[in-house]
């Protein structure tokens, strides 16, 4: 909820307003009272869409539909006027998220939750239908859950079978991913009470799984999938896939009717119970308490003219106590069960806790570092540890904080069964927030489904994955750019600073995938009439002085002007002594992987004057990190190394989305979406989701050159090769 603004009606007809539930392009919903005191939830028009005749239209018919249609399983509509100079209607208000919000926030519902789910929205359908409408847009965000049942909502585009006026020209009205294939193909003819099965089907595997069962990308690509693919139902429980792929059947005539779907789901049915899991029922909980904590009726009313132009109260006003008769018009209009919401408030409010000394201790959340710090990785590890405690110093010494921030640490040693083990332990700690790490791709990868199905987020700071879903993955968090990435400041050295006209590029199959695909990505930015390129491959068996002999031989005689090496620091070493030994002194590169102080060890002089693209800076030589320097070299006694200030910053990025979402927020699904609307300015870089990837840090690449035996930070590459 959030307070009305200045230019909000305090009153439409007899629904006193109290707060702004939500607002889109069409207009806003307001959370109200009834003059009989009762909540409602009502939705006005914006000026803009009541000028439009077909838009009232539509308006208008929603009313019509919304009468027409009785179940206890469908949001009743309680009072409206489509011919108000802003249209409006009032709907009862269930304080519960919809079935999108709870999935995000909660994860994907048990096998029994979905059941009661299915079976009471195809009992909704049945009245639906059996008014003679088809709903048309049955999807999780027009679902509301309360703890006595799910609530269908929306009916602005529900149509008698027969009306074919949304898509006689073909034209698609619905939501991707959630439409039968006749609809996807605006078969309107078609169009019937077959199409909300196909749509409860979807809804019904997005419940159980958190996936769409086909798939996500654009609405093209997913009304083709639609079409002419089979739905993806892998993850569905083995009792429910029978029904679904009857309810997903692409030719209308072979699915269930909603009574035959309420029946399938009924008769499976173990009894009586809650029948949501008690992460969801504290969420209505926490969301009825504070509708409970809004001003009482009297306290909200104001004197003026009954149209829509009273003065919204001053928003200083402090609310009052929660009263019996506000308490049971809660539970007699928003379905609300008194148990629940009661249980809650008496034993699960947040709050201060008296201290020693008469002082008051904050509410704590804890947050996880998942690294590699004993194994080969340990370097880094061990840096990204030390960056995350200065950052939870930091975070802790703010006066007016809302919460404390408390770290656990874990060491995976860089073994993915390790990390494995990890994850299953912190995924079943309710107390933990977030996980910092891990430290490798390898763990990263290993851990990524456990974090995901645990909606517990995994925010990176040395880890670049390619290729990782940032729908299906939404707990991922990359805090650097992905591996591929690197290729950028590859080529902008070699055509800005090298001015290449021929350059060897060597894929170090040793690494995996990895070496390909950056020689793949830089050939193709080079490419042109004057550039040349050419590709080789190291085996990853190929380890011998010969071998890299003969790969310096290869260079040479190609007469490169620069040469591209995507190994790691061994093997650049022993590539560097190589070239340095066949007289090669063109530019050489290679990246990260092989920026490791042994690479001067193993190479000796021929380490001199090799550039490397990273996706950590040299924080020294960053005028932003000069305060973290110092802490750093306080507490620790050294200067801070690579990662360690990139720690710092991600540790305050997951504490800036924490202090967003108010200390008395504890699920993690809310922690997820705020990282994804979180815009944070840090000493190294500014961390913000794009919407085009994983990654929240897309520039976040750097130079660095092999100079008298160390590194020299030659800067973030787009100014390096200025």
């Amino acid at each position: 909820m959030e307070p009305l603004r200045g230019a909000d009606p305090a009153r439409i007809a007899g629904h006193r307003l109290l707060r702004r539930l939500g607002a889109g392009g069409m207009g806003v919903v307001y959370l109200a009272r009834s003059a009989g005191g009762s909540l409602t939830a009502v939705k006005v028009i914006r000026a803009a869409h009541a000028d439009d005749p077909g838009f009232r239209a539509r308006f208008r018919r929603e009313v019509e539909t919304g009468s027409r249609v009785v179940s206890p399983w469908v949001v009743p509509l309680l009072d409206a006027d489509p011919d108000a100079e802003s249209p409006w209607l009032a709907t009862e208000f269930v304080p519960g998220p919809s079935l999108a919000e709870a999935v995000e926030e909660c994860g994907p519902l048990p096998y029994r939750s979905a059941r009661v789910l299915g079976a009471r929205l195809a009992e909704a359908l049945e009245a639906v239908h059996g008014a003679g409408l088809v709903h048309r847009d049955v999807k999780p965000a027009n679902v509301l859950l309360a703890v006595d049942g799910p609530r269908m909502i929306d009916f602005g585009i529900a149509r008698p079978p027969e009306d074919t006026a949304l898509t006689a020209s073909g034209m698609v009205v619905g939501s991707p991913g959630f439409l039968s294939p006749e609809q996807a193909q605006g078969r309107g003819r078609e169009i019937g009470p077959a199409c909300d099965v196909f749509s409860l089907g979807c809804l019904l595997a997005y419940a159980v799984t958190g996936e769409r069962p086909f798939g996500w990308g654009s609405a093209a690509e997913v009304l083709v999938r639609t079409v002419h693919e089979e739905a993806d139902l892998d993850a569905v429980p083995a009792p429910l896939l029978p029904l679904l792929r009857d309810c997903l059947a692409k030719e209308p005539g072979a699915r269930p009717t909603a009574a035959g779907v309420r029946a399938a789901l009924e008769r499976a049915d173990e009894g009586a119970g809650g029948w949501l899991p008690e992460s969801l029922t504290r969420l209505i909980a926490r969301r009825s308490a504070a509708v409970l904590a809004l001003p009482a009726v009297e306290a909200t009313e104001v004197t003026g003219a009954p149209g829509g132009t009273d003065t919204v109260p001053d928003s200083r006003e402090r609310p009052r106590g929660v009263t019996r008769r506000r308490l049971l018009v809660l539970g007699s209009s928003a379905g609300v069960a008194a148990g629940a919401g009661a249980t809650w408030w008496s034993a699960g409010r947040p709050g201060r806790a008296a201290g020693r000394g008469g002082g008051t201790r904050l509410p704590r959340r804890v947050v996880a570092l998942h690294a590699d710090l004993s194994g080969d990785r340990r370097a880094a590890g061990l840096a990204q540890q030390n960056g995350v405690r200065l950052a939870v110093d930091h975070v802790n010494s703010r006066t007016g904080r809302g919460f404390d921030l408390a770290l656990q640490v874990h060491d995976d040693a860089g073994d993915t069964t390790r990390a494995q083990r990890i994850a299953r332990r912190l995924s079943a700690d309710d107390r933990i927030g977030a996980v910092i790490g891990p430290t490798t791709d390898a763990c990263a990868e290993a851990v990524l489904e456990q974090y995901r199905a645990a909606l517990l987020p995994m925010v990176c700071v040395s880890v670049g994955l390619d290729g990782v879903s940032a729908g299906r993955y939404r707990t991922y968090a990359a805090t650097r750019p992905p591996d591929r990435g690197l290729a950028a400041p590859l080529v902008a050295h070699l055509v800005r600073t090298v001015r290449t006209r021929a350059t060897v590029l060597i894929d170090d199959a040793a690494e995996g995938d990895f070496g390909w695909e950056l020689c793949a990505d830089v050939a193709q930015a080079l490419a042109s009439g004057r550039r040349v390129t050419t590709r080789l491959t190291l085996a990853a068996e190929d380890d011998s002085r010969d071998d890299f002999r003969a790969l310096a031989s290869s260079v040479t005689g190609r007469k490169a002007d620069a040469v591209l090496f995507a190994g790691g620091f061994a093997r650049a070493a022993k590539l560097a002594r190589a070239l340095r030994a066949a007289g090669y002194s063109g530019a050489r590169l290679a990246t990260q992987r092989a920026l490791d102080p042994r690479f001067f060890t193993m190479a000796g002089d021929a380490a001199e004057s090799w550039v490397f693209a990273t996706a950590f800076l040299d924080p020294t030589r960053v005028t932003a990190a000069r305060s973290f320097v110092a802490a750093y070299r306080h507490r620790f006694g050294t200067a801070p190394p690579w990662y360690s200030a990139e720690a710092y910053d991600a540790t305050l990025f997951v504490a800036r989305a924490l202090t967003a979402l108010g200390a008395s927020l504890t699920e993690r699904g809310p922690l997820v979406a705020r990282l994804r609307e979180t815009d944070y300015r840090g000493i190294t870089k500014r961390l913000r989701y794009t919407g085009s990837s994983t990654g929240y840090a897309t520039k976040a690449m750097y130079l660095f050159r092999a100079s008298g035996g160390r590194f020299q930070y030659l800067g973030q590459f787009e100014d390096a090769t200025a």
